[in-house]
């Protein structure tokens, strides 16, 4: 009995000096420790992000059977020539990068003044307030939201009755409209962020030494909140140019890309041209990802 008890003292304390030996090891390999813990997330993400592009990519050298409808796995480039030297998809794709661009500059112009005030200028309990208000649309649902600008959009809406008979109806600006609205929070909060980073002395620096208002969004404020404005920019930007669905619902004749790409999966049932098609809209926002990453807008994403 003796002997069985310290033989169970002995493994004991062995597993207690293992245990501390390798705390001890990993207290000192900060880059293991981070390696290790983000090894399962970013398994995932190279499975199935990045390999869903690669399959992406594959399919759109594929072909379809125009009897049967059926996949052809057999090399082909026709797909990415008939997208590429076809003047309607770029017609499409220009389109596309004109509305999330539009979008991104309305956006822009509604959060500077708004993420300001909430950040220098509203008390504590506003300031509150006002980023709940900003999130709350974040949990109502999409097609909710989407309809509802429908329905104020109607050529017989509440707003043809508020100004007489003058809508937008369904077309280009109610799409520009809708999506300004509905990726709107994405740009306030990292402006929001980019205002509390800015130190309240420097405005009081530059009101001390005299320097009109103008001068002191000119000189410090803008330059200090810019990298954030490009950081929400990616937001706007890259939502906006994948929309489909609010396009659909409020677009009327409008066309974007992925309306198309949609049509050519669902409807025309040609997952290689629809893959083909998904080239365009990628290449665009990995440029746009590329300038923003020589601007430093990443570091505030």
């Amino acid at each position: 009995m003796g002997h069985r008890l310290a033989g169970d003292q002995e493994l004991s304390s062995t597993s207690v000096r293992s245990r501390g030996s390798l705390s001890a090891f990993f207290a000192t390999k900060r880059r293991t420790r981070l390696a290790i813990l983000l090894s399962a997330p970013m398994l995932w993400l190279v499975v199935a992000y990045l390999g869903s592009l690669v399959v992406m990519f594959v399919s759109a050298f594929w072909t379809t059977d125009s009897f049967t409808g059926n996949v052809i796995k057999t090399t082909s480039g026709q797909n990415l020539h008939d997208v590429y030297t076809s003047g309607v998809y770029w017609r499409v794709a220009l389109r596309t990068v004109e509305v999330a661009l539009v979008v991104t500059v309305i956006d822009a112009a509604i959060a500077l003044p708004v993420a300001f005030y909430m950040s220098k200028v509203a008390a504590r309990r506003t300031r509150l307030l006002m980023v709940v208000a900003v999130l709350t649309p974040l949990w109502a649902s999409y097609l909710v939201k989407a309809y509802a600008w429908r329905t104020l959009l109607a050529p017989d809406g509440p707003l043809s009755w508020l100004t007489g008979g003058h809508t937008p109806g369904y077309g280009f600006t109610a799409t520009v409209i809708t999506l300004a609205y509905l990726w709107l929070p994405y740009m306030v909060l990292p402006v929001f962020a980019g205002f509390e980073r800015l130190p309240n002395v420097l405005l009081e620096a530059s009101s001390d030494l005299g320097a009109p208002p103008l001068r002191t969004v000119r000189s410090i404020v803008l330059p200090t909140v810019f990298p954030a404005v490009l950081a929400g920019s990616i937001f706007t930007f890259s939502l906006s140019l994948g929309d489909y669905i609010a396009v659909g619902i409020v677009g009327g004749k409008t066309q974007l890309l992925a309306n198309v790409i949609y049509g050519q999966l669902v409807t025309a049932n040609n997952q290689p041209f629809a893959a083909a098609l998904a080239t365009m809209p990628l290449i665009a926002i990995v440029l746009y990802l590329l300038a923003m990453r020589r601007s430093g807008a990443l570091e505030n994403v």
